[in-house]
């Protein structure tokens, strides 16, 4: 058996320690170099080739933001970022790490956490195994994207109420350029449901928010829906609409996600039928797929992004083959069809 060859990056040397031990203990892995900073692993990366990094964000002389930014455009190679959940700064450059192009975060370990390395090593195996690409942030064209879907024409009668997105791995970037490229007075509310790590994921509301001209908040149930801005489903909890409001709810989980997709998609399909859109960005995984289906189905708007804009190609992959989508389109393309539906607005 191939193993996986790991390049791990932490300046702390009792943490570092401790990831090589974990990687040392388990012979799907080899641990091909430890760097205590930024500039080592670039060098390290340039010269040792890994299969995947595990990288600290808060390092001297050269932050893992900057080195995630330098190894994605020269040495493209699957990032797994270790940060703390603790530090804002911290917690900020691990969102702009992953709209750089690291793949996932996992928080850095704590006493107590006794399944905390089968985590890691198991998140470790499944980012490696996801094909990364030089700069993710550069848009596509949308001529070299493979033909949409067919598409049935839109009813003049037909005037959208909501948009709601869902995103996994890779979300965060493609986010900011969804929504980064809307106007803050886009008049429709936007529900957001984003596989992030629960930890990080009140934090990244702030972030969001910076990146965007739109109001970003966090759902909050029972909440009437906004009129307009972005609503984002809390760490661990659904999203749905229902009645005008927003419920959050501990439900179990569906395809080991909480909060899910398709729960989202599907209560707005219940809930807005024809005047609903629903997108699905990249992601691992079936979560949306089904979802999609059920909005398309409601007589809703449904779009899936492409494979050749996807970081993982797996979620919008599955609601291509169930034919959930009716357009299928590069990721630069999404934000100026939403912005079309604003033409569309219900009264």
């Amino acid at each position: 058996m191939t193993k996986l060859r790991v390049l791990v990056v932490e300046d702390s040397l009792t943490v570092r320690m401790y990831l090589c031990e974990l990687l040392e203990s388990d012979p799907a892995f080899e641990l091909v170099g430890q760097a205590e900073d930024g500039k080592q692993a670039i060098e390290l990366c340039l010269a040792l080739r890994p299969d995947v990094i595990s990288l600290d964000m808060m390092m001297p002389v050269m932050t893992g933001l900057a080195a995630t930014e330098y190894i994605m455009a020269y040495c493209p190679t699957p990032i797994l970022v270790v940060s703390s959940s603790v530090n804002r700064g911290e917690l900020f450059r691990t969102y702009e790490a992953l709209a750089a192009g690291a793949l996932d975060v996992i928080e850095k370990p704590m006493p107590g956490q006794d399944h905390w390395g089968e985590h890691y090593l198991a998140m470790l195996k499944l980012v490696a195994k996801i094909k990364v690409v030089t700069h993710l942030r550069g848009r596509r064209a949308a001529q070299e994207a493979p033909p949409a879907a067919p598409c049935a024409p839109a009813s003049p009668r037909q005037a959208m109420r909501l948009v709601a997105l869902g995103a996994s791995t890779g979300g965060p970037s493609a986010l900011v350029e969804v929504l980064g490229g809307l106007p803050a007075d886009f008049p429709l509310p936007l529900l957001v449901v984003i596989h992030i790590a629960e930890p990080f994921g009140h934090a990244f509301v702030d972030w969001l928010d910076d990146h965007c001209a739109l109001d970003v908040r966090l759902a909050r149930h029972g909440q009437p829906l906004p009129a307009r801005g972005v609503a984002l489903a809390a760490p661990g909890l659904h999203l749905q609409v229902r009645g005008g409001k927003m419920v959050c709810e501990a439900g179990p989980e569906r395809l080991s996600c909480r909060p899910s997709v398709d729960v989202l998609f599907e209560s707005v399909a219940q809930e807005y039928g024809a005047a609903a859109a629903a997108v699905l960005l990249t992601g691992m995984g079936q979560d949306g797929a089904r979802g999609l289906l059920a909005v398309r189905a409601a007589g809703g708007l449904t779009i899936a992004q492409d494979e050749a804009s996807c970081v993982v190609y797996g979620m919008p992959r599955e609601a291509a083959l169930l034919n959930a989508a009716q357009r299928i389109l590069p990721l630069a393309d999404i934000g100026p069809a939403l912005a079309a539906l604003a033409a569309r607005r219900a009264p």
